[in-house]
C-alpha cells in the first residue's frame, strides 16, 4: 500500500506509528536491520523508512547516546534493504531518494528498480551536499533541489522518462517530502521555508514528514502556518527519544533543532535518570500530538529500538 492509503485508512481509527531506520555501516550485516524489524513487527508498523546517503554521510548513535556524523565513500544498499523488509516481512517501505550526489539518470534507474521490487513509496530529499567532487558526464543531469526530484518522480508517474525505454509505462509512486517545524537552517525565515514546501506539494508531493522536534507547540504552529499557506496534505510529526546528556549537544549540532528549557533543566538536574526523563518526555509529546489529531507518529530509531518500543506500547 501507499503511505497516503495507510493514512486514509487510519482516519478516526487507531493511531499509526511508523519508523525510520539507517542502513548499517560498511562491513556490517543486514542481520542488524532484520533484528530491528523483528523487534518492531509485533507492533504492526504500517511502513518503515530507510535512509540514503549519497556522499556517505552516516549518523551513528554511539553507546553513550551521543550522535556523530561519519563519512563513507560508498552508498549503502538502501533499495536492497527496503526490498528485504517489504518482501520478507510484508511491511511497506519508503525509500529516501536524494537529489544531490545522483544524476537524474541514476534516479530514473532507482525508480525502475523500486517498481520492479514492488516498492511504491519514496521520500524526496535534497540530502547532504557531497563531500567529494563527483564528476558528471556531459549530457547527464542532476536535480539540484528536492522540488526538482519531486518533479522528476511526478513525470515518471505520467510515463515521462529521460531515457528512451522501449515499452516503458507510467510508474505509480507515493511521494513524500520533509518539513521543518523550526525552519530549515538555510531558509531566511519560516514564511519562505513554507512557500518552498508548498511548491513541493504543488509539484506532486502527497504528504510531509517533519524533522524531529521536542516542543509540540512548534509543530502545532508549523501545521497552522502550512494550512494558512494552502498546504492540505497530511503532516506527520517526527519523534526522537533522548537517552543521554550528550545528545543535548549532538542533536542540535546535526539537526538544527532546539530543546525546551524545561526539558534541559530536568535533564541537567537529574543526569543519572536521563533515559527515564527522555522516555517520559516522548510519551508526553506523543499524547499531546494524539490529542491534536495527528495521522501518525514517525519515530527516528537510529539504533534505539528498545526506547521506541517502550513509547509505542503506550499506544498499542
Amino acid at each position: 500500500m501507499k503511505i497516503i492509503e495507510h493514512l486514509d485508512r487510519a482516519k478516526n481509527k487507531e493511531l499509526l506509528c511508523s519508523y525510520e531506520i539507517v542502513p548499517p555501516p560498511r562491513g556490517r550485516s543486514v542481520q542488524d536491520i532484520i533484528d530491528i524489524v523483528e523487534a518492531l513487527q509485533p507492533y504492526n508498523p504500517p511502513w518503515i523508512d530507510v535512509t540514503s546517503h549519497a556522499a556517505g554521510a552516516f549518523y551513528n548513535e554511539k553507546a553513550d547516546g551521543s550522535i556523530e556524523r561519519k563519512v563513507f565513500k560508498k552508498r549503502p544498499g538502501t533499495i536492497g534493504i527496503c526490498g528485504i523488509i517489504q518482501n520478507r516481512f510484508n511491511i511497506d517501505t519508503c525509500v529516501h531518494l536524494l537529489s544531490l550526489g545522483f544524476t537524474k539518470e541514476e534516479t530514473e534507474d532507482a525508480l525502475i528498480e523500486l517498481n520492479f521490487l514492488g516498492i511504491h513509496n519514496v521520500l524526496a530529499l535534497r540530502g547532504d551536499a557531497p563531500n567529494y567532487n563527483k564528476k558528471i558526464d556531459t549530457g547527464r543531469h542532476t536535480n539540484n533541489y528536492a522540488i526538482d526530484l519531486v518533479r522528476q518522480i511526478d513525470g515518471i508517474k505520467k510515463g515521462e522518462y529521460i531515457s528512451d525505454i522501449s515499452g516503458a509505462r507510467p510508474l505509480d509512486f507515493c511521494t513524500g517530502v520533509a518539513g521543518y517545524p523550526e525552519k530549515h537552517f538555510e531558509a531566511p525565515n519560516m514564511k519562505f521555508d513554507i512557500q518552498m514546501l508548498k511548491a513541493k506539494v504543488d509539484a506532486g508531493a502527497e504528504y510531509i514528514t517533519t524533522q524531529m522536534f521536542f516542543d509540540n507547540e512548534k509543530y502545532f504552529s508549523f501545521v497552522k502556518e502550512c494550512r494558512d499557506a494552502g498546504i492540505t496534505v497530511p503532516i506527520i510529526p517526527g519523534i526522537k527519544i533522548i537517552k543521554s546528556v550528550r545528545q543535548l549537544a549532538s542533536i542540535p549540532k546535526h539537526f538544527y533543532v532546539d530543546f525546551p528549557n524545561e526539558f534541559v533543566d530536568e535533564v541537567m538536574s537529574n543526569q543519572d535518570h536521563v533515559k527515564d526523563i527522555g522516555l517520559e518526555w516522548a510519551i508526553k509529546q506523543c499524547e499531546g500530538l494524539a490529542d491534536f489529531g495527528v495521522p501518525c507518529l514517525h519515530f527516528y530509531i537510529m539504533n534505539d529500538t528498545e526506547s521506541v518500543i517502550k513509547v509505542v506500547k503506550k499506544f498499542r
